[in-house]
């Protein structure tokens, strides 16, 4: 009996630098008896530490954390346990972040304003199977379906690292040739082999992409050197 009781826990790492709002947080949580925090982190790493010992079925896990951003930490914790449901639990409301985050592997994405009233049915929607995101969130014309059609845009982005330019432009690419629409890369060699690796790691057949020439990447120094 005991054993079939603990079968229906489901198992959650709160991750978050604020020890205040992992504390409201359990506090909602406690409407759910079925629901166990096990454990918490305040930083990247820690939580990607978290998260491969524990195997939590289920992690909350903000963008704004130390060390490690949530986006490229939901990346990694992806690979090292698979098995885990990522929901985004964050006060940024820019659509560009929400693709960013399900493109990383979430499985929801619930702004903080909004946590009181759909943080519980965010999480049963996807431990559902489903994806869930804010209701205001889509109110500012981010529904999910629209993932291929923030596809066809211009943007110039600043950056300070290279880790912000590759979480900016992997889940773009990656959304475009999962739907069937091709990418030209125009990059340094470095940035180019990161992309590559970061697509595979998203489960892009980029093997399939390069043979079928939806996926063509081009030398920044090579197309610069033709054009002057």
């Amino acid at each position: 009996m005991a054993e079939q009781l603990l079968s229906f826990i489901t198992r959650i790492l709160i991750v978050d630098d604020f020890e205040n709002w992992r504390r409201q947080v359990h506090l909602l949580l406690q409407a759910r008896p079925e629901w166990q925090v096990i454990a918490e982190a305040s930083e990247g790493f820690e939580a990607i530490r978290k998260a491969e010992e524990l195997k939590p079925d289920l992690i909350l896990l903000d963008i704004s954390i130390p060390k490690l951003n949530g986006i490229e930490a939901s990346r990694r914790i992806r690979q090292l346990s698979p098995s885990s449901k990522i929901v985004f639990l964050s006060q940024n409301n820019d659509a560009e972040f929400v693709l960013a985050a399900l493109g990383a592997g979430a499985n929801g994405y619930v702004h903080k304003t909004d946590a009181q009233s759909e943080l519980l049915p965010a999480l049963d929607a996807v431990l559902r199977g489903k994806q869930f995101v804010s209701t205001s969130l889509k109110g500012r014309g981010f529904v999910e379906s629209s993932r291929e059609k923030a596809l066809h845009r211009h943007e110039v982005q600043f950056y300070s690292d290279d880790t912000i330019l590759l979480d900016r432009v992997t889940p773009f690419i990656a959304a475009a040739l999962k739907s069937g629409n091709a990418a030209i890369v125009v990059a340094t060699k470095s940035h180019r082999d990161s992309l590559l690796q970061r697509l595979k790691a998203e489960g892009v057949d980029m093997d399939g992409a390069l043979r079928a020439g939806t996926y063509i990447s081009w030398d920044a120094a090579d197309m610069l050197s033709k054009i002057w």
